[in-house]
């Protein structure tokens, strides 16, 4: 079975790799969504940034250094 949703335009989305599913997750600001992203890591699970969808594709798909 597949879940689809559209990726909302100007939002900063990331997947927490889960078994049997993976969750993904958006935040309306950088700094929000770096936030989730970094507490998730920290935790021990496994992330992927997609970064930002401008409604065609994803862009700023690296994380800032700290």
């Amino acid at each position: 079975m597949s879940k689809k949703f559209n990726f909302g335009e100007g939002k900063y989305y990331f997947t927490v790799k889960s078994v049997p599913n993976n969750i993904t997750m958006f935040r309306n600001t950088k700094e929000n969504a770096i936030a989730a992203y970094t507490r998730y890591r920290d935790l021990g699970k496994d992330c992927e940034w997609l970064g930002f969808w401008n409604g065609k594709k994803f862009t700023e798909v690296t994380l800032p250094e700290k």
